[in-house]
């Protein structure tokens, strides 16, 4: 994950992301640097818009959110129609011990 910060740290300074640029800004952070995933980076780089990908994910990350937080709500909700019905069984078990 380090690496991609290293990445849109760059992109954010409006720097050139070249494996140099992303192990310098790794080393200085403190992180041990593997060269092949710095150059794995660069090269999956090469042809992103960055300024672009970020647009379309924060877009995408409000919309996709929404189903989440819909179904977070159902998964509240049923175990409290649950417990109602529970509560209305166990009274009316209350009720029949009453008339023997």
């Amino acid at each position: 994950m380090e690496y991609i910060y290293a990445a849109l740290l760059l992109h954010n300074a409006e720097k050139d992301i070249t494996e140099e640029a992303v192990t310098a800004v790794l080393t200085a952070a403190g992180v041990d640097v593997n060269e092949a995933r710095a150059k794995a980076l660069v090269a999956a780089l090469e042809d992103v818009d960055i300024a672009d990908a970020m647009a379309t994910a924060a877009v995408a990350a409000p919309a996709a959110a929404a189903p989440a937080a819909a179904a977070e709500e159902a998964a509240e909700e049923a175990p409290a129609e649950e417990e109602k019905a529970e509560e209305e069984e166990s009274g009316m078990a209350g009720l029949g011990a009453l008339f023997g």
